[in-house]
């Protein structure tokens, strides 16, 4: 686990707890760390521990112990809220999220370590995020990206465009791929939450995966069971992977439309949803996801095609003109 210098003492152990008892992947608990230190933040700024003039940013939490933890309403809660959205425009969606971090933080020092009698955010609402439509490719822009790809690597880029386009893996799952976790048409995944699912992979990913496992470096590899090796015989980085899919988005001529890693997750559900019949549960076991609400995303995508098409009907324009009109 990686160690936060500014965390105080009873948060790094909350961070502990998260990451070695519930099995939260490091993004996860880094996430709860960056919300808890804006919290605490706003504290010590509301109550006057530091100066009206000092850097929001540069407030320390470093202090931040069970005394003044014991200080924080529900009152002090919504005005996080209302800070969060006129003074830093967080969405909707990220306000939920850094509501989740402050009720899974009192929720462990009031029940799981019994510091505190009564937890001050139990009664917290959770804002309601707008619905937003997923951005994905379409089938033609796939095969457009697909066709691009070249290089000294271009059979290592091709299998990781696959992949993306064909299991919809998130990247840091993409990223951490062992070759020895791939038996038969079956590959083990370590997801979000450190929790290991198994993704079933198609006659295309199997065939991108043999093609670049024939030139994949052997000799002096760093770590030998990585699927994915960089030029410097690494197991290829997050950041290197986003580089790649970035530089053949853009020579695809498909930039500037909001298309990225995480973009091709979305297109891979979304092209499984449209072509496929894909259950939305069964869609969920393949994405990962542990609500079936995130998955219902993709269904919102059905009505918006059934609004297209009502509109695409020549008659949609027609202008009822009434003949009994007085001339």
């Amino acid at each position: 686990m990686n160690c936060y210098d500014e965390a105080s003492p009873i948060i790094m152990d909350y961070l502990t707890y998260m990451s070695v008892i519930k099995g939260k992947s490091q993004n996860t608990v880094n996430e709860y760390f960056l919300d808890l230190r804006t919290f605490f933040r706003f504290i010590k700024k509301k109550r006057g521990l530091v100066a009206n003039d000092y850097e929001f940013t540069d407030i320390k939490i470093k202090d931040v112990d069970l005394n003044l933890i014991k200080t924080v309403t529900l009152e002090d809660a919504y005005s996080f809220m209302l800070f969060l959205q006129s003074e830093r425009s967080n969405s909707a969606r990220t306000r939920s999220r850094k509501v989740s971090s402050l009720m899974s933080f009192f929720e462990y020092l009031t029940n799981r370590k019994m510091l505190l009698d009564k937890n001050p955010v139990a009664e917290l609402e959770t804002p309601k995020p707008g619905k937003r439509l997923p951005v994905y490719l379409t089938l033609e822009q796939c095969y457009t990206l697909l066709n691009v790809i070249d290089g000294e690597f271009k059979e290592r880029d091709y299998c990781i465009i696959i992949l993306f386009l064909n299991c919809g893996m998130r990247l840091s799952e993409l990223c951490s791929i062992n070759y020895n976790s791939i038996v038969g048409n079956k590959l083990r995944i370590i997801g979000k939450g450190n929790k290991e699912r198994t993704v079933y992979l198609n006659q295309a990913c199997l065939d991108a995966i043999a093609n670049y496992m024939k030139v994949r470096p052997v000799d002096g590899v760093k770590d030998k069971y990585a699927l994915f090796i960089s030029q410097r015989k690494t197991r290829l980085s997050n950041k290197s992977v986003q580089a790649l899919v970035n530089k053949y988005i853009e020579k695809s001529g498909l930039g500037g439309q909001g298309f990225s890693v995480h973009k091709l997750r979305h297109t891979c559900a979304t092209l499984m949803y449209q072509y496929g019949g894909v259950d939305i549960r069964v869609l969920k076991e393949i994405l990962g996801h542990e609500n079936l609400g995130t998955t219902e995303i993709y269904t919102h995508l059905a009505d918006v095609q059934m609004e297209d098409a009502v509109n695409a009907n020549p008659l949609a324009k027609s202008v009822f003109k009434n003949n009994n009109s007085d001339e």
